[in-house]
């Protein structure tokens, strides 16, 4: 078993690398966390709080955090099936949860990528992404700790590409 933890700020690139990542190797796959509330739905399995509540209850939830008016987890079920098969790739954007999806599934191999890119490039980004919430992003961006991670990549640095192709050299696949 092994997987991949993609960490870092909003647009930082995660989306984008794991797209390259999973052109590259066909082993690898984004893992969609269940999201309840607005936004975004592309990369996400839309769910209800009621489900959530239920997974809470049977203590199948690895991760949760609240942004942007919605809830988000990584759900223990959806984590271990892909783990059992292919190897997923997790996109997080807080510390903690990093050693909680770690901790959940002790015997995987875990490479942990902290994605990066200059505030002004993330704030392209996200205007760029149209969800008119540009200002809530950027708060995010800031609230992003830095991370001391197996592998460190400046997203505006590297193409999307070459980002994908450094996690697989990183992690044996090349």
């Amino acid at each position: 078993m092994q997987g991949v933890i993609f960490y870092g700020p909003p647009a930082a690139g995660k989306d984008t690398v794991t797209a390259a990542l999973c052109q590259l190797d066909q082993r690898y796959t984004q893992f969609q966390r269940l999201k309840a509330g607005p936004g975004r739905t592309a990369g996400y399995r839309m769910t209800s709080e009621d489900h959530l509540q239920c997974l809470r209850t049977a203590g199948e939830v690895i991760w949760e955090n609240h942004r942007y008016g919605a809830t988000y987890v990584v759900d223990r079920p959806h984590l271990r099936a892909l783990l059992d098969s292919r190897v997923p790739v997790v996109h997080l954007g807080q510390p903690e949860a990093i050693e909680a999806v770690k901790s959940a599934f002790p015997a995987a191999r875990w490479l942990v990528v902290y994605l990066w890119c200059p505030r002004p490039v993330a704030a392209t980004r996200i205007a760029a992404r149209g969800t008119g919430d540009t200002k809530a992003r950027l708060r995010a961006w800031d609230e992003t700790d830095a991370i001391a991670a197996d592998v460190m990549l400046n997203t505006e640095a590297i193409s999307a590409v070459e980002a994908a192709e450094e996690v697989l050299v990183s992690f044996g696949s090349r």
